[in-house]
């Protein structure tokens, strides 16, 4: 049986480091997927399992001269690798809506997310000042450690450690006071509350101003409902135009400049059913879909309209998920592809890197976007063949295209930036480089022929690969100081502080967006679960709602969120702590 103790005491073996984020991460995996009340703690109960079993390990004394349950250099590689791959593919789910998000309705969403980032941020300082002893140069460190908790943001856990790492190289008293990782141990304390807060506070909101949910739905539907651009507009048309015989309706519609669906032609006395490729021919009666505002102009361009019977499709109605492969339909939004006034469907849903999201007019599709279609069989097969829907370009990953990204991001993460005031320069990162390459390569990639899509399967793979082998190596740093730092520290005070970042900012900006702006609840409940990266509160909010407002709102302010939150851990770090 020595092999077997070997695998527990022999610290150094590549075989230990293996058994041990095993254990850490199988049993992480099941734990979290335990619900209390219709919520689980997913993946990040990893970082619990880690903690415990560093913990155990200090307690049996079987510790490497750093201290730890591993040898410190293969925690740290592990620990910084899986963060690079967590973030940057976070960089490629964010980067296609991240500066769409700031357009039209989404200025006054985003605004208020970001406002509710700052409060967070002032609120920790807040708390920091008030009841924590602030010649402790670790106390603050600490309480971005809460913060990230608090707002469960595991990205800027990350990013915040990783800066933090950095800043003690150059800050003896730093150093001298604490580990980078026992931060951890702080989020670690803030978290499970900071996923019950958010509801909690929600919750409170809707009580306090006395929201009618009823009231709610109905508005969301009237704001349908009132949208022309939205509706579809039947006519029919006879073909005047004499400069268009002979095209293809494909190119009319191009000359045009408006999207328009031709379903079917009375040509000499029959009927066909029409395609891109059906010719313009004059005197032609053809039955043309298209948004309600458009019909005017397409009237003028394409000839008279009349009144005619047409014997309507009656075929019954199917949902279908088709895949976006066509190169040319990238970078297009929702809006400008005229879906349902003019194709006559409903996209539902949409998933992106394992992520549903609803299809918000403002969005811009990219490969690889699996879209849920729902209409008539013919109709589907037309949206079908529109976006390409040729899965066997999408069957083999593009793994070049990710580690270029990576390697260009760990390069301008290593560029030191003089700032004012900071003795030695700063760096973004291999959190901060990573993330803003990849966001660049996400939104801008197609237009250098550089395809960031993975398949879904291998995108989600990859991102919950680096999320859980950065988490255990956190974890099982943290865990071999965690009872000093927590039990005999501060730790009852890290959870009442994180309880407070999470509520009352969440008020505050529930108050003035329902005050001032007159903002939807369901829309508000989507608000402060993009802005907290937080997909429980909006499984809860989707579960509230018989709309899709909650994930419009969700779509539209994760991006910038996203990036805030890891901008603000690391900024912190460095203008406080260097």
């Amino acid at each position: 049986m020595d092999w077997l103790q070997s695998l527990f005491t022999n610290l150094t073996s590549s075989a230990h480091i293996v058994f041990i984020y095993a254990i850490v991460i199988v049993f992480g995996f099941k734990l979290g997927k335990i619900k209390v009340g219709g919520i689980s703690l997913g993946s990040t109960f990893v970082l619990f399992v880690g903690i415990l079993v560093g913990h155990i390990y200090n307690v049996l004394h079987l510790q490497t001269p750093e201290g730890f349950a591993c040898p410190a250099s293969a925690l740290n590689f592990i620990q910084d690798f899986g963060l690079i791959l967590f973030v940057y593919c976070i960089g490629l789910q964010v980067g296609p809506g991240f500066f769409s998000s700031f357009k039209k309705g989404g200025i006054r969403l985003n605004l208020l997310a970001a406002s509710l980032v700052l409060l967070n941020v002032g609120v920790m300082f807040a708390l920091y000042y008030l009841f924590f002893d602030t010649s402790n140069p670790s106390n603050l460190p600490m309480m971005v450690g809460v913060l990230c908790g608090a707002v469960t943001n595991t990205p800027g856990l990350g990013a915040a450690n990783e800066t933090l790492a950095e800043v003690m190289a150059n800050n003896s008293d730093l150093s001298a006071a604490m580990t980078d990782h026992q931060i951890a141990s702080a989020y670690a304390c803030a978290y499970p509350l900071g996923v019950l807060g958010m509801i909690g506070a929600t919750i409170v909101i809707r009580y306090i101003l006395r929201i009618s949910l009823k009231k709610e739905e109905e508005y969301i539907k009237q704001q349908m409902d009132a949208n022309p651009h939205a509706r579809p507009f039947h006519m029919t048309i006879v073909a005047t135009n004499r400069a268009l015989s002979g095209k293809t309706l494909f190119n009319v519609s191009r000359f045009l400049g408006r999207t328009f669906v031709c379903t079917r032609i009375e040509r000499n006395g029959e009927v066909v059913q029409a395609n891109n490729d059906s010719l313009f021919t004059l005197g032609d009666k053809m039955r043309i879909v298209c948004a309600e505002d458009d019909a005017e102009a397409i009237t003028a361009f394409l000839g008279d309209r009349i009144e005619m019977d047409w014997d309507e499709d009656h075929s019954p109605i199917i949902s279908k998920r088709v895949v976006v492969t066509r190169p040319e339909i990238e970078g297009k939004t929702f809006g400008q592809m005229h879906f349902n006034s003019v194709y006559g469907v409903n996209i539902t849903r949409f998933t992106r890197s394992g992520m549903d999201l609803f299809a918000n007019r403002d969005l811009q599709l990219q490969i690889g976007d699996r879209l849920m279609v729902v209409g008539t069989e013919a109709k589907v097969k037309r949206v079908a063949d529109l976006v390409g829907n040729s899965v066997k370009r999408l069957n083999t990953p593009n793994i070049a295209p990710i580690f270029i990204g990576i390697l260009l991001g760990v390069i301008l993460g290593s560029l030191p930036i003089s700032i004012s005031g900071i003795p030695t320069p700063v760096k973004l990162g291999i959190a901060g480089g990573p993330l803003i390459v990849a966001i660049i390569i996400g939104r801008y990639g197609y237009k250098f022929h550089l395809v960031s899509y993975t398949t879904t399967s291998v995108n989600l793979f990859v991102r919950e690969l680096g999320l859980i082998l950065f988490l255990a190596s956190v974890g099982i740093k943290a865990g071999a100081n965690f009872w000093s730092t927590i039990i005999a520290g501060d730790g009852l005070k890290y959870v009442w502080t994180g309880v407070i970042i999470t509520i009352v900012p969440i008020l505050i900006i529930g108050v003035i967006a329902r005050l001032r702006y007159k903002l939807n609840y369901f829309t508000f409940m989507g608000l402060i679960a993009g802005s907290n990266t937080d997909p429980p509160l909006l499984g809860f909010s989707n579960d509230l709602a018989n709309n899709d407002a909650p994930a419009v709102s969700y779509s539209t302010v994760y991006p910038l969120s996203m990036f805030l939150r890891i901008l603000t851990a690391q900024l912190i770090i460095l203008f406080c702590c260097s």
